[in-house]
């Protein structure tokens, strides 16, 4: 019985290996979904920069700002001269 469900799996894992070679061959022949399959993925890649370097910019300035506030004796009046210019300029 263990020795009949051995071949099965191995039949079965034979057969889906072969469907899954067989799937990307296809997906190699066909130029037009790589091109707009790495275009998505450049996008995302792209938009996700973005998002993440606009939370990164949000968070650092926010907390060089309650740095300033707190009026450290050398680092403060830098950090305040650096969060009034963000402030003003944008």
């Amino acid at each position: 019985m263990l020795k009949k469900a051995k071949i099965v799996t191995t039949k079965t894992s034979r057969i889906i290996a072969w469907a899954v070679l067989r799937d990307y061959l296809y997906y190699l022949s066909d130029t037009k979904r790589i091109v707009l399959n790495n275009f998505l993925a450049g996008l995302a890649r792209g938009v996700g920069s973005a998002i993440g370097f606009s939370v990164l910019s949000a968070v650092l300035i926010y907390l060089i700002s309650q740095l300033a506030s707190r009026n450290l004796p050398i680092i403060g009046d830098i950090l305040q001269e650096i969060v009034n210019t963000i402030k003003y300029r944008y």
